[in-house]
């Protein structure tokens, strides 16, 4: 459903509750009975997780699963599936100067990009009351996961001249990519550049948002839009991120909410950041609550501020736990 996005985050703005965008699919893999396996794999049982959750709770937004491996696998890296588990790539297939400049920039018809496109185009048809968040990984996050994130940290010092035509054959997939999904129908897109977080501000410009600001200004406009999400920076990055341009930013747990929203300017979001793995995963409904209160209440001076994961919830949240973080929401906003 075509939604003025522009629009609907001035409307998030200026409104006196306070929304909620968690980043999470994994519980929806669990109430249709599905496997972490089935739905990276199949585009439907993957809309399904998308489309269930939205049916039970209250999102202003609906998002689909935050992987990271999908883009590494088309360019041909190999990736750990299991049953249960979110897929992981296994070692690295670049190794060199010479691997780097031979890389072919693959089509989107590689590895599952169209079964994700697929559940993409799908979930944008069945959700009709809210935004479909669609996702994939930033140029930096991609190019340490084909290159070797140790790896790229000393190539962008030793070489960053080889680094950058890596970054740059990254981005021209994820830009292919982000048209796709948003010729698919969805809203917008959560790009995961988590390992920018590991760079100082000017060198997350540099390797990052040079480049991410290139996809933002081809596929950003008043229908659909770039949410920026780094969960690796602690509030040092922010910055560099702001300079991209994205409608939106998301912030992970190991930040200070109040100070990185205080960095971002007051017409774009501010989205984060409680912890999915020590909070939502592991907490009990009554420490999850507390903790969900406890940051509303921090973030009370801030109209951009939208509630959320610090990342994609893992597989085995407690739905009880989920539960807890709705009705503390909305406890707050009574």
């Amino acid at each position: 459903m075509k939604i003025n996005m522009a629009r609907w985050m001035q409307d998030i703005i200026d409104r006196k509750e306070v929304v909620a965008i968690p980043v999470m699919t994994h519980p929806g893999i669990e109430i249709t009975g599905d496997t972490v396996l089935k739905a990276v794999s199949d585009g439907v049982a993957h809309c399904n997780a998308i489309v269930a959750l939205a049916n039970r709770y209250p999102t202003a937004a609906a998002t689909v699963i935050m992987d990271l491996t999908v883009e590494a696998e088309a360019f041909g890296a190999e990736i750990s599936f299991t049953e249960h588990e979110v897929p992981a790539v296994i070692g690295h297939m670049l190794n060199s100067a010479d691997d780097i400049y031979n890389l072919k920039v693959p089509s989107l018809k590689a590895g599952r990009v169209p079964e994700y496109i697929k559940a993409n185009l799908l979930a944008a048809r069945a959700i009709n009351d809210r935004p479909v968040i669609g996702g994939c990984i930033g140029p930096f996050s991609l190019a340490g996961r084909l290159y070797d994130m140790s790896e790229i940290m000393m190539l962008i010092y030793q070489d960053p001249d080889v680094a950058h035509i890596l970054l740059e054959k990254c981005t021209e997939f994820i830009l292919r990519y982000c048209l796709a999904l948003k010729e698919a129908g969805v809203n917008g897109v959560m790009m995961a550049e988590p390992a920018a977080g590991l760079m100082s501000n000017d060198d997350c410009r540099r390797f990052s948002s040079d480049y991410v600001k290139r996809i933002v200004d081809r596929v950003q406009d008043d229908d659909f839009a770039i949410i920026l999400h780094n969960c690796g920076n602690t509030g040092h990055c922010t910055e560099a991120m702001v300079a991209t341009g994205a409608a939106a930013y998301h912030f992970g747990n190991k930040c200070d909410m109040e100070q990185v929203t205080r960095d971002v300017p007051p017409t774009t979001l501010s989205m984060g950041n409680l912890d999915p793995v020590s909070v939502f995963k592991d907490c009990t409904p009554e420490q999850m609550r507390e903790a969900t209160t406890q940051l509303l209440e921090k973030m009370s001076k801030y109209p951009n501020f939208v509630l959320s994961s610090g990342c994609d919830t893992p597989p085995h949240t407690p739905m009880e736990n989920i539960d807890s973080f709705f009705e503390a929401l909305h406890d707050y906003n009574s």
